[in-house]
């Protein structure tokens, strides 16, 4: 093998920066063609959300060489700011290796003269964006690959706003990363040298304080957990993440007396040991929970994924067994129980607003509608939820913002942040509980409650992977092809329109009409059918993978349930 990798990784294993085991690594593969193109072929990219790979030596995956240069990298985009004094909120996960790529990336920061802020321990990602905020720095980095299986770790950079960095932003981040050679010595500090300059500061428990009075403050009625909290249950993991002590913590605040803790999950672990993945959209996650669910007889378990940003939650049903509640779904109770909690209140006004994104469920669109509220669409990442919030704030637009979400499991209901928050999530998830168990409800209950008075609403995502080198390419070719051979009808289900976000063109099939969609440029597009239901294909921002979402409603669960089988096969043959 004489290619550009094999080059790349002989230099690499022939490097006197690499530690006796990491040249034992690098051995390891000498014979695996693959693997030498998968790490060395090219480097990771850097994006708006940052990097994410695999944890293992070479350019194109993440390791201690590699978040040096995305520091130094990020350096040159705070020092081209004149943010250095301002300083960078850094903060990680419990993953293997988080703490110490944390690190790293604080020394190469206070090298280059930029003080950086840096959590001493695990700590929520909600968490991150609001020190960035309340702080006043400049920016922040998070080192985390949120609910990705174990091998994976990840860089995320947020700017001032607390919201991700902008396209523009990343662009002057990934181009100094391509000047930088990762393998050559990039200055840093030692961590106690860069603490005793000043130039690293420790942000302990008592900083947790501040972030816990902010979330707090989000509360709808903070009287309904007291009034039943010798009969409310609930049980909560945190897969063994960034939720195991804020969680607990908030939930005691708000006057919960009566939560189980799943101990086996409670431990911070980057191994993940007891679930296949840490991610709380897949219910085998919930299996202990369960268990101890039924011994203590709750009928709510809640999990949040290693960075604690992400929140899901499993519901008793009326037969004993437990069901899911979807993104979707709970994003959906959440918006309804907010809206009719502060109506009650006297604390509700129609110019209050909401937000989600695109390929969110279509309920919010119909209780907004109903309730007299203002529910903007915006493109899948949690940022554009933050631009929202923010164009509020610059322009001083009365309204009050009620609370954002995406239909994977994420929510956010104050501005103090500009990311899901899953701490946030859980207390408010406890308070919608408490309220509806003093109605003799439970969650279930109330979703199907919300179903008869709108229709049923069901969601289905269809996930196709696209590995290896070619995986860009080959998911860029399709949608390439979707785009040049825009389908006629998904199933037996007609087209009737096509958004196509990228070009920001909405077309009409029928009568060849054009709009705009409004929103800013994203591979992203979106058929409408003539039954209603919509089918949006986009690449994974984080994942090699096409994404399709199935929206569709009916009159009941049963009809409901047949249209979306009814488009499934034609949708997933699309990819």
């Amino acid at each position: 093998m004489t290619s550009q990798a094999s080059v790349e990784y002989h230099r690499w294993l022939s490097s006197e920066e690499l530690t006796l085991g990491e040249k034992d690594e690098l051995l390891s593969i000498l014979e695996d063609e693959e693997s030498i193109r998968l790490r060395f072929s090219c480097p990771m990219s850097f994006g708006t959300a940052g990097l994410r790979s695999t944890m293992e030596l070479g350019i194109g995956s993440m390791n201690r060489f590699t978040v040096a240069a995305a520091s130094a990298a990020m350096a040159k985009l705070v020092l081209d700011a004149g943010g250095e004094k301002r300083g960078v909120a850094i903060a990680y996960d419990s993953r293997n290796n988080s703490r110490s790529f944390a690190e790293i990336s604080a020394c190469v920061l206070a090298e280059r003269g930029v003080r950086a802020y840096l959590f001493d321990g695990v700590r929520p990602t909600p968490e991150l964006s609001f020190a960035v905020r309340d702080l006043g720095a400049i920016a922040g980095i998070n080192i985390t690959a949120s609910h990705n299986p174990k091998e994976y770790n990840g860089y995320k950079a947020y700017w001032e706003d607390g919201a991700q960095i902008s396209p523009l932003q990343a662009d002057v981040v990934a181009g100094a990363m391509g000047e930088i050679d990762p393998l050559g010595s990039i200055p840093r500090l030692s961590l106690l040298g860069a603490i005793e300059r000043g130039l690293v500061t420790l942000l302990g428990e008592d900083y947790d304080e501040r972030y816990l009075a902010a979330v707090l403050e989000t509360a709808v009625d903070p009287s309904a957990v007291p009034a039943v909290s010798d009969s409310l249950a609930i049980v909560y993991t945190p897969l063994h993440g960034a939720g195991h002590r804020l969680v607990p913590e908030i939930l005691s605040r708000m006057g919960l007396k009566k939560l189980y803790t799943v101990d086996s999950q409670m431990t911070l672990d980057g191994n993940f040991p007891t679930v296949k993945k840490p991610n709380p959209e897949y219910a085998d996650v919930f299996a202990d929970g369960i268990r101890i669910a039924n011994e203590v007889g709750s009928d709510l378990v809640i999990a949040t994924d290693p960075d604690a940003d992400r929140i899901g939650v499993v519901c008793r049903t009326s037969d004993g067994s437990f069901r899911t509640i979807t993104g979707n779904q709970m994003g959906a109770l959440l918006l309804d129980y907010v809206i009719r909690g502060r109506r009650r209140q006297g604390r509700l006004t129609p110019l209050d607003y909401a937000v989600k994104s695109v390929v969110s469920t279509p309920l919010a669109d119909a209780i907004a509608e109903r309730e007299g509220v203002v529910l903007h669409d915006v493109l899948t990442g949690f940022k554009y939820i933050g631009e929202v919030i923010y164009s509020y704030e610059r322009s001083a637009r009365p309204g009050a913002f009620l609370m954002g979400f995406e239909e994977s499991y994420g929510y956010l209901f104050g501005s103090y942040a500009r990311d899901k928050d899953a701490v946030g999530a859980a207390m408010m998830i406890t308070e919608m509980t408490a309220a509806y168990r003093a109605e003799g409800m439970t969650l279930c209950d109330a979703l199907e409650r919300l179903y008869a008075s709108y229709g049923v609403y069901l969601e289905s995502n269809i996930e196709i992977y696209m590995e290896g080198l070619d995986g860009i390419e080959r998911r860029r070719e399709t949608m390439r092809r979707l785009r040049s051979e825009s389908p006629r009808e998904i199933g037996s289900d007609a087209v009737v329109s096509v958004s196509d976000y990228l070009s920001g063109k909405v077309v009409s099939l029928l009568d060849g009409g054009e709009g705009e969609t409004g929103l800013p440029k994203s591979d992203v597009l979106a058929f409408r059918l003539a039954s209603g239901a919509r089918v949006i294909v986009r690449p994974s921002g984080t994942e090699p993978k096409i994404k399709v979402y199935l929206l569709v409603s009916g009159p009941d669960a049963e009809s409901a349930s047949a249209a979306v089988e009814a488009i499934k096969e034609g949708a997933r043959a699309l990819v």
